[in-house]
């Protein structure tokens, strides 16, 4: 698979950091740089996390610094309405937005519906904007985790855990009814695997019912696990038989610790791949899938991926698919990959944000992830300083 890519010369360059900085102005460059440089030093992100959480927990004042700090970077605002000009400011480039509820709320029945009410709130801002082109939610945002487990576990459901798991499949259905009667797509996301199964069941249910006529509700795979492939063909050939439109996030996964610490702890085989060159197979593996059968399948993209995001428009352009199939997407998260995703813009390729938002307190789980996965790894600085301190070499623009 890597000859094939080998062969030819995308005409997306990603190297061009003219194009994906093009939207900050330097005195926002230079700040991103000191970001991205604290957050390459591994200590640095373990005692800052320490005290943020420490603070936050004391109630102690420090959410402007937040802020204007590392909220700025990965997130669009606490409301929809504070992203407003983050939408406005990705799609003069032509880049969507897909807002992206990042509360990890209480675990209780009002939380659950808040957030419901919340989701809605995003699917008709997207029908109104032809900048938003997905929504999404967690079936964990609006329904209990432990809830989910023993359901797929098959367990025996008290007569309380039953109705509260209706009231899931309620709100899992309300929302995917508002996106049908909207003609919006929603993307449901994938959590860990033993949840998955049943977040799987509900999706198929709803793209049964919802994607008869397009592809509105997509599933989310994940390739770093080793039995996703069969299932992604495997969805493929039951969406073929029952006669809906499939829909397919595809990403490389977000979970892997969690995995592989739950299979060793209860003794069952690790759901991970071995070698991340295997999960990169079967990602690009999925890509040809995906393309070979475009008249049934619609697709996202959910990569950082250079390799993988050139590899799918080499091979468009070997089938004649246009650059902006509306069947095909590319996906990244904000603040992170403008590279990837401003270069792919301009070549007229569907590119979209995740712009995640909600109360500073809310999405801080969200941010520590991002800060986590920044942090360089034996000294090396990570790719996104090294594209931002290109491109101030480039401007001439100094660190002070």
């Amino acid at each position: 698979m890597a000859s094939v890519a080998q062969q030819d010369v995308s005409p997306v360059f990603f190297e061009d950091t003219s194009v994906a900085f093009a939207s900050k102005s330097d005195s926002q460059l230079r700040k991103t740089y000191w970001l991205f440089a604290l957050m390459n030093q591994a200590w640095l992100v373990n005692l800052g996390t320490f005290f943020i959480k420490l603070a936050l927990r004391l109630r102690l004042p420090i959410k402007n610094l937040i802020r204007s700090t590392i909220f700025e970077q990965f997130c669009g605002g606490e409301t929809i309405a504070d992203c407003e000009s983050v939408i406005a400011t990705l799609g003069k480039s032509e880049v969507g937005t897909i807002l992206d509820y990042s509360v990890e709320g209480e675990d209780n029945e009002a939380s659950f519906e808040e957030t419901t009410a919340e989701l809605v709130h995003t699917i008709h801002k997207a029908a109104r904007s032809r900048h938003i082109p997905f929504t999404v939610f967690k079936v964990t945002g609006i329904g209990s985790a432990e809830l989910l487990e023993k359901v797929q576990r098959k367990a025996e459901l008290t007569t309380p855990e039953q109705e509260a798991y209706e009231r899931v499949r309620e709100r899992v259905d309300r929302l995917c009814s508002q996106a049908h009667s909207l003609g919006v797509r929603i993307f449901i996301d994938a959590e860990e695997s033993w949840i998955q199964d049943v977040i799987d069941e509900l999706a198929y249910a709803m793209m049964k019912k919802y994607n008869t006529k397009q592809a509105l509700v997509y599933n989310t795979y994940q390739f770093y696990r080793h039995e996703t492939l069969d299932a992604y063909k495997n969805a493929y050939l039951k969406a073929r038989e029952k006669g809906y439109f499939l829909g397919g996030k595809l990403v490389r996964g977000a979970y892997m610790e969690k995995e592989r610490i739950r299979a060793r702890e209860n003794e069952y085989r690790n759901p991970i791949h071995a070698t991340k060159e295997a999960t990169d197979q079967d990602f690009n593996a999925a890509i040809d899938f995906s393309l070979d059968h475009i008249d049934t399948i619609s697709f996202c993209l959910g990569t950082h991926n250079e390799y993988s995001s050139q590899y799918c428009t080499q091979k468009m352009r070997k089938m004649g698919i246009a650059e902006n199939d509306p069947r095909i997407w590319f996906a990244q998260l904000l603040g992170m990959s403008d590279n990837i995703s401003y270069n792919m813009a301009k070549a007229h390729y569907n590119v979209a944000k995740y712009v995640p938002y909600g109360p500073i307190d809310a999405v801080m789980p969200y941010l520590f992830r991002r800060a986590e996965e920044n942090k360089s790894i034996s000294g090396q600085t990570s790719r996104e300083f090294l594209l931002v301190k290109r491109e101030m070499e480039r401007r001439g623009v100094g660190t002070v």
